[in-house]
């Protein structure tokens, strides 16, 4: 076969003429390896964040949307007493505004691979601001509130699509963890003050709750010229190309559908619906709970809200270079378990500086969870999967954004706003569960074995369980007692703690003895 009609030289040249920033990921293969190119594809090298000027505003673009993302989904607490004044509502019907996103989120889970395929990165850095004005012009208007929720979807498909896209982008390139603290602080950043303006705005500035929006469509709207141009490259031919590279079996990629029948894919789904459903949860009630239970002023709970993201804005930043040093799982593990203990303290503690300084370390130690979790999926599956199972997981996790703040007002309505400690407890216990049933162990390079071992879900807590048994059988195991001179000797030595018999080196006291 002729180097014109090879497969794998046409896969090359596509990448190359399409797309010039991506020329690296031909280089390293030759003419001659192209002629005879293996059933296996070669893989590229990773990318780096500022490899090229394209890269480098494409990541500045990347995170410049993630602020946008985060001061949307955080904004919804402070403003949320004010909207339900301002419609007179219940916590129930007032907690639809939380769930109604959830669809955007579901669509934008689905059909996050096919827009890349048809579309590419171009079509979701247009795609994606553009679903985002759609859902927020109508607010300005503060329609009659059955019209909020409907609205809202448009937002949420718009993060969903995004948040899916740059996750599976920057988790494959080199120093993810770092990059990706990085583009998660940015959505921390965003989520500390837009809680911090909305609070000034409607308590000193006396301002309707809706005010807030035009500010962000302004903000919004700059992101089309922002992302569009840095993106234009990156099309739907480019994406195919580099996913024919990369397939494991030299096909088309994997599909969502095929993503779907991992059950790691599902498991990591489920870490981070819930790690974003109790990041928004507490962020989105903390204003009420603060307000009704810990009877705080107006201003002061608002700034609990603003507290408790700069906190998680921190953690991102500065806990993404301890992560990776030390291994995803066992570093995940401990942040979890000292947020299980702080939440706890937080709950029990009735005091208002308490419960600020307490929430504010929640936030710290929940910063890595979503970034880490992405890191992971990238190190457990297979290179062609990225883009469908990270942009599933990703889009499914935060619908958690939308779903467990509900039931949150849902339950609150019955019970009161003080549930929301107990259920957040609850969620951050799961999310530990979740965690240790991910393969890899707790050693660092864990993960990595795992792959190459093709260890399943559960298989550490299946070797944890048979070890602790192990331990308990050998513990409980009846000891053969030893007769005559030995016996006396044994005697001696348990009587007093010392052992007389030193030189008596007898089979029955060697096996026996201690």
């Amino acid at each position: 076969m002729s180097q014109k009609n090879s497969p794998m030289a046409d896969t090359i040249e596509a990448v190359r003429a399409s797309d010039p920033e991506k020329s690296d990921l031909a280089r390293d293969t030759t003419d001659d390896e192209t002629a005879t190119a293996p059933t296996t594809p070669p893989s590229p090298e990773l990318q780096r964040w500022n490899e090229s000027t394209v890269n480098i505003l494409r990541f500045i673009g990347t995170l410049y949307t993630f602020i946008l993302m985060g001061m949307t989904d955080a904004v919804i607490g402070p403003l949320l007493p004010y909207i339900e004044s301002y419609y007179t509502l219940t916590y129930t019907v007032i907690s639809l505004i939380f769930l109604s996103p959830f669809a955007g989120y579901v669509l934008a889970a689905l059909l996050n691979n096919q827009i890349h395929h048809r579309f590419g990165q171009r079509g979701v850095a247009i795609l994606a601001p553009a679903c985002r004005l759609a859902g927020m012009i109508p607010l300005v208007f503060h329609p009659p509130y059955p019209a909020l929720p409907v609205v809202l979807i448009f937002l949420g498909f718009g993060n969903g699509i995004e948040d899916s896209a740059w996750n599976a982008w920057i988790g494959n390139m080199h120093r993810a963890n770092e990059l990706l603290g990085v583009l998660h602080g940015c959505y921390g950043l965003g989520a500390t003050i837009s809680p911090l303006i909305a609070t000034a705005m409607v308590t000193k500035g006396q301002l309707e709750w809706y005010t807030f929006y035009y500010l962000m469509i302004g903000l919004d709207a700059l992101a089309i010229p922002l992302l569009v141009p840095a993106f234009w490259r990156a099309t739907a031919k480019v994406h195919r190309a580099a996913m024919t590279l990369t397939a494991a079996d030299g096909g088309q990629g994997a599909t969502t559908r095929a993503a779907l029948k991992l059950p790691v894919v599902w498991l990591l789904a489920m870490f981070l619906l819930g790690a974003v459903g109790a990041e928004v949860s507490l962020s989105g009630w903390i204003t009420t709970f603060m307000l009704r239970v810990r009877d705080a002023e107006p201003f002061l709970a608002g700034l609990v809200s603003t507290f408790f993201w700069l906190g998680l804005t921190v953690g991102r930043f500065v806990l993404g270079f301890v992560t990776g040093r030390i291994g995803e799982k066992m570093a995940l593990t401990a942040y979890l378990v000292l947020c299980v203990a702080l939440e706890v303290l937080y709950w029990l503690v009735p005091n208002f500086a308490a419960s600020a300084v307490f929430v504010t370390f929640v936030g710290f130690f929940m910063g890595p969870l979503f970034p880490a979790a992405i890191v992971v999926a990238t190190k457990l599956l297979p290179r062609d999967y990225h883009v469908s199972a990270i942009g599933f997981a990703a889009a499914f996790g935060g619908g958690g954004a939308a779903v467990l703040p509900f039931a949150v007002g849902a339950i609150a309505e019955k019970k009161g706003v003080e549930v929301l400690q107990p259920i957040v407890l609850a969620l951050l216990i799961f999310l530990t569960l979740i965690w240790l049933m991910l393969p890899g162990g707790l050693r660092r390079g864990g993960l990595e074995k795992a792959r190459d071992n093709n260890e399943k879900v559960g298989d550490g807590v299946v070797r944890a369980i048979r070890w602790v048994r192990g331990k308990g059988n050998r513990v409980l195991a009846p000891q053969r007692q030893p007769t005559g001179p030995t016996a006396e000797v044994m005697g001696r030595c348990s009587l007093d703690g010392s052992c007389r018999c030193a030189s008596d080196n007898t089979g029955p006291h060697e096996t026996i003895g201690p």
